[in-house]
């Protein structure tokens, strides 16, 4: 078995603390510049529920609501829901209680 030696210096690895982390571009979230125009799409099984949910959730907001797709089946239908948004915690909380309501599935 052959030793080699070599006269080339060890790379050194800098100390931890001294290591900058670059954000991930996908990790980073959007900025938003409030108020702005937002667009929920809204899925359940009752039109007509569904939008009685809506009314009740966003209480007199104006808002433009259009019926979407529907399932092949005709069990799931989807509607869009677009509306002026105050500042973030107006829209999380909007989110929040479409998902929270029965007559809704989910919403994205």
């Amino acid at each position: 078995m052959d030793i080699v030696t070599t006269t080339r210096p060890l790379l050194r690895l800098p100390e931890e603390d001294t290591i900058e982390e670059t954000p991930n571009e996908s990790s980073q979230k959007p900025i938003l510049e409030y108020p702005c125009r937002w667009a929920y799409k809204i899925i359940g099984s009752d039109k007509g529920k569904m939008e009685k949910a809506i009314e009740e959730i966003i209480q007199g907001h104006s808002c433009t609501i259009t019926p979407s797709n529907t399932s092949k089946t005709g069990k799931y239908h989807c509607l869009n829901l677009e509306m002026l948004v105050n500042d973030e915690g107006h829209r999380t909380g909007i989110y929040d209680r479409l998902c929270g309501h029965p007559a809704i599935k989910m919403v994205l």
